[in-house]
């Protein structure tokens, strides 16, 4: 499966936030967006979703325009990880994560045994099977974003977009999700999404790009991409690239704030 957004202008209304935005991700890549707010991540994600209309340019699936494309018919391609969800009901974690099959269900079905195990082996792919039973709302922030994937991983998608994925989450549960995306993508799910942290598009990414005002874009590789150059462009401070040796032996880079 073939991501392909091109020459995307998008935003709210009449006001464009993006404009002439080009890049594709494939099935078992990891596209990670950077960039300061403002700049049109999450705006991307809501266009490329169907939940805001497209301005110009196009938005491909398999070289099929989405825009003709049913929502049931995009929600069974593409999954979709929120920065954070609250039920207002007090849904069991397994409840939760059934909702992902609301796509694949009739407008007066309910769901089946199938969908129930799908959801169940979500959770077990993710190593949450012992939470299914615990109310949504009482869990951590860690454990809620391990469901919100599975809940994403029950629609059986192709391509999977996470806005934010590690937000809010303590060290531990941030490299806990990271080593989840990478594995998913292992299993040839292609995958998007933003963070506020080069780090982790050094850690996981197969491309990144680098986003900053007045719509300047920069994509390729992390290494090309993620300098020390353009990050104190992009977010307006200064910062040192550092190497450092992984447990088995691979180079692994991190940025680290210079402080005045």
């Amino acid at each position: 499966m073939k991501l392909e957004i091109k020459n995307v202008s998008c935003g709210y209304g009449t006001k464009i936030v993006l404009k002439d935005f080009s890049i594709q991700v494939s099935s078992g890549e990891i596209l990670c967006l950077l960039g300061p707010n403002g700049v049109g991540k999450t705006t991307l994600f809501k266009t490329i979703l169907g939940f805001l209309k497209l301005h110009s340019g196009e938005i491909q699936l398999n070289g099929e325009d989405i825009k003709y494309w049913s929502r049931k018919k995009l929600a069974k391609t593409i999954g979709y990880v929120p920065q954070a969800h609250t039920p207002p009901f007090p849904f069991s974690v397994l409840d939760v994560v059934v909702m992902g099959r609301t796509a694949h269900l009739g407008v007066f079905s309910s769901p089946s045994k199938e969908d129930l195990t799908i959801a169940g082996k979500a959770l077990e792919i993710l190593g949450v099977s012992f939470l299914k039973d615990r109310i949504y709302t009482e869990i951590s922030g860690g454990e809620r974003q391990m469901v919100l994937i599975a809940r994403a991983l029950t629609q059986q998608p192709d391509i999977l977009v996470m806005d934010e994925p590690t937000a809010n989450l303590d060290f531990g549960n941030q490299v806990r999700v990271l080593e989840q995306i990478k594995k998913l993508a292992k299993k040839g799910m292609g995958v998007i999404m933003t963070t506020h942290f080069p780090d982790h598009a050094f850690l996981c990414s197969t491309k990144v790009a680098l986003m900053q005002r007045n719509n300047v874009f920069t994509l390729g590789y992390a290494d090309d991409v993620i300098t020390e150059e353009n990050l104190r462009i992009a977010y307006g401070v200064n910062v040192k690239i550092t190497c450092l040796k992984g447990v088995d032996g691979e180079i692994i880079k991190a940025c680290v704030p210079l402080l005045s």
